[in-house]
């Protein structure tokens, strides 16, 4: 980074106090300089500039002055109204959306229960574009009135061109899908994954507000990872998410490589069991861990042994990833944790024994079963916020077409 660029370092500011007053709901200019560590000259022209262009907004605290001048305390909060966003949550078994305004504040959502995996890229798409179109007359709106759009998928994605290398959900692999969405929308289309989409809204709204550096995994139909450094989303190379599904955790008894995703996956824990027609059933309509928890409660002994070979092989990757990025929390989610304690003590007493002696106590486990679904419209939202923030840090920010070697 080079600090020497003015321009530059104005954008760095910028996003730092837009984010600390987002962080603190209400806050002083006082407090902004000592926390950002800025000048007062600097923060009272930075924030000037965003009360003039209406992304913040001055609020007077009656009963409340200023020790030396005795005049009303001035706080500064976003203005609600600076933008609308609409945060789009694919998943195998249905829809998620979400239209926040400039806060996060959720405005209105929806769900719709719809087989989405293996249907045709441009169906998929329509069927999005449907959602995002029904949510904006929920919220009392129209899509004139909306700044940009995030839609989040499973599997490996590159942010910064909107492009979906793979996923769950597509046949095929490589589809602009961001592309795809926004002409039909007509408005700006940012890709994410669903694993770096949480782990910003757990930082935003969730458990880990208190903290700028954590991981998430989240254990569904693919294994995805999410990391936070310094408050803001990791990426890879052409702003890939990171999907450890690949993870090679062994090999089986004919040498060939066993992959995280070959057994602690949703449907690699399904895979092994010997279901019933209902059960079957049940599993392709997406309740099929229901099922596996009515027969883990009969104490079957090849249930359990399936869940325990994803809790080991989970505790193995978790482990893995607290050796390579050493973050003091690792949060858990996702359907898997359905199948509740059994699932939990495998993954903690295995990332405990496999975990090299120098990061013992550094990194702790915390297991969060999935929530609301609105928390996945939620998630997108935050990312779709966070590219209207204007991050400058080559880590995060607004997708932008480039163009493919």
């Amino acid at each position: 980074m080079k600090t020497g660029d003015p321009e530059l370092m104005r954008e760095i500011n910028r996003f730092r106090i837009l984010d600390l007053v987002r962080r603190h709901g209400m806050i002083s200019r006082v407090e902004i300089a000592a926390r950002a560590e800025l000048s007062p000259t600097t923060v009272s022209a930075i924030t000037g500039a965003l009360i003039e262009d209406g992304i913040i907004q001055p609020v007077s605290l009656g009963g409340i002055h200023e020790p030396a001048r005795g005049r009303p305390r001035v706080m500064l909060q976003l203005n609600p109204d600076a933008a609308r966003v609409v945060g789009l949550a694919l998943g195998p078994q249905g829809i998620v959306a979400a239209v926040t305004n400039f806060r996060g504040d959720v405005l209105a959502s929806l769900q719709l229960p719809l087989r989405v995996r293996r249907q045709p890229v441009p169906v998929v798409a329509d069927l999005a574009e449907d959602a995002v179109r029904r949510v904006v007359v929920e919220a009392g709106l129209t899509l004139d009135e909306v700044s940009n759009v995030c839609a989040t998928l499973p599997g490996i994605v590159e942010t910064k061109t909107g492009l979906v290398r793979r996923t769950p959900l597509f046949a095929e692999g490589d589809v602009l899908f961001g592309e795809a969405l926004s002409t039909r929308l007509g408005v700006p289309v940012a890709v994410e994954s669903d694993a770096a989409a949480l782990a910003l809204a757990e930082h935003w709204f969730g458990n880990c507000r208190e903290i700028d550096d954590f991981a998430l995994i989240l254990l569904d139909q693919a294994i995805g990872l999410g990391i936070l450094h310094d408050g803001q989303l990791f990426r890879g190379a052409h702003g890939l998410s990171h999907d450890i599904g690949g993870l090679v955790i062994g090999t089986n008894p004919g040498g060939h490589l066993v992959r995280l995703l070959d057994v602690a996956s949703e449907g690699a824990v399904l895979a092994e069991l010997d279901l019933d027609p209902a059960s079957r059933d049940a599993a392709r309509a997406g309740f099929g861990l229901r099922h596996v928890l009515d027969r883990m409660g009969c104490g079957e002994a090849g249930v359990l042994g399936a869940v325990e070979r994803a809790g080991r092989a989970v505790g193995i990757s978790a482990a893995n990833v607290a050796t390579l990025f050493a973050p003091p929390r690792i949060l858990l989610t996702g359907s898997l944790l359905q199948l509740g304690a059994a699932l939990e003590r495998e993954i903690a007493r295995t990332f405990s024994d496999v975990l090299a002696e120098p990061l013992v106590g550094v990194t702790e486990l915390v297991f969060q079963p999935p929530g609301e679904p609105e928390r996945l419209g939620r998630g997108a939202a935050a990312v779709a916020l966070r590219d209207l923030y204007g991050s400058p840090f080559n880590t995060t920010g607004p997708a932008r077409p480039l163009a493919r070697p």
